[in-house]
């Protein structure tokens, strides 16, 4: 008996909560299709966000990078590549907008907290209150390289850091008062004396002294979304997030011990159970048919998982170069490379286990797998296929046992690639009553269903 299989649904008026990622730079997004349009027009950022707003999605979440992907000193050249500042382009998306919330993926390690805060403080302002910050953290040497300070944090100062800098960016969020601005023309001064607190802050990282140059959003300051899932993440998350995504979406119990663990997080920071958002990123491939949805969801995983991305994917597994293997051949017969990660090889995966390398032999073996086979069935798995009615029961068993509050969904395909989703899905979730049928109201932290912000 799973968790799941018991009789008492605990949240039966549960309604889920949509995003899309708008992905950048990747393998995922196919490319190659004729019925794939560009990822760097901004008219595909526009369709991407107008559809998911018209299938009344919460968000709009944009992944930002601050250099291209690479591996041992080479770009990775089988990506998807060309992303705008976040910001800038989610500010353009803001005046064709009306409802759906705008989220920027933005890293701490290698921005500055004033300067962060201000700019996603325009985007809220910008917005009516849509703002939404993914906080992340970014290892990479080779992104440092671009950066004064240079080299990379280990693991537990990131968090460190960046535990610091959204401390700084709530102060400067928060440093104008209510009816900080005079409100008639007689008064002596534009804003009211001592209304605009000044913010300062002396660290291991940081050392801050500025007055905030604006006032808080209709929704007080963007919301706080977090993606980690090392205990580190989850911890921070806990303490400070709203929103977590996680790659635990797929299957029910995984999703259910993910959300009773941060729950439990939740707690122990002294914070209520439902003051924290669960979105797992998901792909979700749409069929009239269970056959023919798997058939398509195929199709997506031979267009995503080439040849070359797949001796690729093998090559960072193994340690060194596979490219001039055959993807529709064997495994590589030799042992992987083990060696520490020093941040200087960008995403090459150091430090695969014999263990991992003797799984992915034996069910290779077993089943008779080519290692693009492997890789596809082995490699991460993209979420789920069905029919729009089978998923949407699915997902509302998900959201009714607290296993999720919604998905964050990335599209196989762009721009068009939400379609089946609003079109087909969302139909079925709202005649099960477990998704909205209209906004009721206007900044992402009302979407969300969060408390209001302090």
């Amino acid at each position: 008996m799973t968790r799941a299989d018991v009789n008492d649904v605990p949240r039966p008026d549960a309604r889920l909560h949509f995003g899309v990622f708008f992905q950048g730079v990747n393998h995922w997004t196919i490319w190659s299709d004729p019925s794939s349009g560009s990822q760097i027009d901004p008219a595909s950022f526009l369709r991407v966000a107008r559809t998911a707003e018209r299938g009344l999605f919460d968000a709009f979440f944009l992944g930002d990078g601050l250099r291209l992907r690479e591996s041992e000193g080479g770009i990775h050249e089988l990506d998807v590549a060309g992303r705008p500042d976040s910001i800038t382009q989610l500010s353009a998306l803001a005046a064709a907008t009306e409802r759906i919330g705008l989220v920027s993926t933005s890293n701490t390690t290698f921005n500055e907290p004033g300067d962060l805060a201000r700019r996603l403080a325009g985007l809220d302002l910008l917005s009516g209150g849509r703002a939404g910050w993914n906080v992340v953290t970014t290892h990479n040497a080779w992104t440092g390289e671009n950066f004064r300070r240079g080299g990379f944090l280990d693991h537990a100062d990131r968090y460190r850091r960046a535990e610091e800098f959204l401390s700084v960016a709530r102060a400067v969020w928060n440093g104008w008062a209510e009816g900080a601005v005079a409100g008639s023309a007689e008064a002596r001064s534009w804003s009211v004396p001592g209304a605009v607190g000044r913010v300062r802050s002396r660290t291991d990282h940081f050392d801050v002294d500025l007055a905030p140059t604006l006032p808080r959003s209709a929704q007080g300051h963007p919301v706080i979304f977090q993606a980690g899932d090392s205990g580190e993440g989850r911890d921070f998350a806990a303490r400070n997030a709203d929103v977590i995504f996680s790659a635990h979406g797929t299957d029910l119990d995984d999703a259910l011990a993910f959300a009773e663990d941060v729950r439990g997080r939740l707690r122990a920071a002294g914070r209520r159970e439902d003051a924290l958002r669960i979105l797992p990123g998901t792909e979700i491939v749409i069929g009239a048919t269970e056959k023919e949805a798997e058939e398509k969801a195929r199709w997506v995983r031979l267009e995503q998982v080439t040849p070359a991305v797949a001796l690729g994917i093998a090559s960072r597994l193994w340690g060194f170069d596979l490219s001039g293997r055959d993807a529709d051949g064997p495994l590589p017969a030799e042992d992987p490379v083990v060696a520490e990660y020093d941040g200087k090889f960008g995403t090459r995966q150091l430090g695969a286990t014999l263990d991992t390398v003797a799984e992915w032999r034996a069910k290779a073996d077993a089943n008779g797998w080519s290692l693009r086979e492997t890789v596809i069935e082995l490699g991460p798995q993209r979420g789920h296929v069905g029919t729009p009615a089978g998923l949407a029961e699915k997902f509302a068993r998900f959201a009714r046992y607290g296993a999720v509050d919604g998905f964050n969904i990335s599209p196989y395909l762009v721009p068009d690639g939400l379609d089946d989703i609003v079109d087909l899905l969302v139909p079925e979730l709202q005649e099960r009553g477990v998704y909205r049928t209209a906004y009721t109201g206007t900044t992402l932290r009302e979407h969300l269903g969060l408390a209001p912000a302090v």
